[in-house]
């Protein structure tokens, strides 16, 4: 077996019963593999919206500051509660990654994997290494880098697991808010391929235009002065009944079940008193409005809005079903798949209050990729 390091410098997070987060870099043991698990050394893993739910917590960022290598911000107290479960816990963060295998447990399946570059999904992943089961990791593709392939599993999966619901749901056509985030343009390419109509909700005309550009055929600007009327014609043109929403507060998800009444309605002979009979469904998937989630009842009684996590979807999904997803990655990583950063730091970097502040913007079509090579 090669040599293997007796540790690694891990990123922490935790939130003190004071009411303080507290960010840090520590020495973890590095596990060697045994039996059928792999040792990677990772060199990229992807700052996700929802691997900032855990890195920062609660915290007021505005408070952040930076001193021996450690960075503290506070939590408000009306917060500490939602809090409870992971207060005085130091916890590794990153959902996914990617690297090279540097060695292996004996099992030749895991052998076999020794060199590859290789995409890991397991937590833990802002971290120079991690040991993880050979099953677990997707080989990428000869030519493929780890900045490449380190964000193939939470995006691209969650864009397919979409139009799966859509078609085991028994819908003909999506609705995606935030839709020129890095998801967002994985999603197009999808539904374009696949010749699913998509209405894509953005926020500027700058992300108009950056979906127009990539061959979107309906995109409806939020901003716009018509959106409302924007949204309709899109929707009765497509007949989209579901949707995905990324932004979880505010107006938006009942404008969209309204807009999908509206466009049930215009079909003649729909009328009823007590709302069209066509069934609208909003899955809330994310939370880039921290607001209250408003709803104005205009769309009858035939309608659901819900939350929607990926990963209870794969672990009813099944293994062959998660599988068929997976392979789907590695053959299109580098069209359908494809991910842009807006920068690539270090783990020192992802402790400075000035960087956390720009990751944290959460800003669609901006995505930040730690190397926890760099710097080193």
């Amino acid at each position: 077996m090669a040599n293997i390091p007796s540790s690694g410098l891990q990123l922490r997070s935790i939130i003190k019963a004071s009411g303080e987060l507290e960010l840090s870099l520590a020495e973890a043991p590095v596990a060697a593999p045994g039996g059928d698990e792999v040792l990677v050394r990772i060199e990229a893993s992807p700052i996700n919206p929802s691997d900032l739910g855990l890195l920062l917590g609660a915290a007021d960022m505005s408070t952040a500051k930076a001193s021996g290598g450690v960075t503290t911000a506070s939590v408000p107290a009306q917060l500490m509660r939602a809090m409870g479960a992971r207060v005085d816990q130091s916890m590794p963060v990153g959902n996914e990654g990617a690297g090279v295998v540097i060695a292996a447990g004996p099992d030749p399946a895991a052998q076999a994997l020794v060199g590859r570059t290789v995409a890991v999904l397991g937590g833990a992943m802002y971290a120079q290494y991690r040991t993880i089961k050979a099953g677990d990791v997707l080989p990428l593709p000869a030519g493929a880098t780890a900045a490449d392939g380190a964000s193939c599993f939470v995006n691209p999966l969650t864009a397919l697991a979409m139009v799966e619901v859509m078609r085991r749901e028994g819908h003909t056509a999506l609705v995606h808010t935030a839709a020129a985030s890095n998801l967002g343009q994985m999603l197009n390419k999808i539904c374009q391929k696949d010749g699913v109509e998509l209405v894509n909700i953005v926020r500027s005309p700058a992300q108009a235009k950056l979906l127009a550009d990539s061959g979107a055929r309906h995109i409806v600007d939020s901003t716009s002065p018509n959106f409302m009327d924007e949204l309709v014609a899109a929707l009765t043109a497509t007949g989209a009944t579901l949707a995905f929403d990324a932004i979880g507060g505010g107006k938006l998800a009942s404008q969209i079940l309204s807009g999908m009444e509206i466009a049930a309605n215009s079909k003649p002979g729909a009328y009823s008193r007590y709302g069209s009979t066509t069934h609208k469904q909003v899955y809330i998937y994310g939370g880039l409005s921290t607001a209250a989630t408003e709803l104005a009842r205009s769309y009858g009684m035939a309608w659901g809005l819900g939350g929607w996590l990926l990963t209870p979807f794969l672990m009813n999904l099944g293994a062959e079903g998660v599988q068929r997803l997976r392979q789907r990655v590695a053959d299109e990583l580098k069209t359908t798949f494809a991910s842009h950063y807006t920068a690539e730091i270090s783990l020192a970097e992802a402790l400075q209050p000035d960087v956390i502040a720009a990751y944290n913007k959460r800003a669609t079509g901006e995505k930040y990729l730690i190397n926890p090579s760099k710097g080193l």
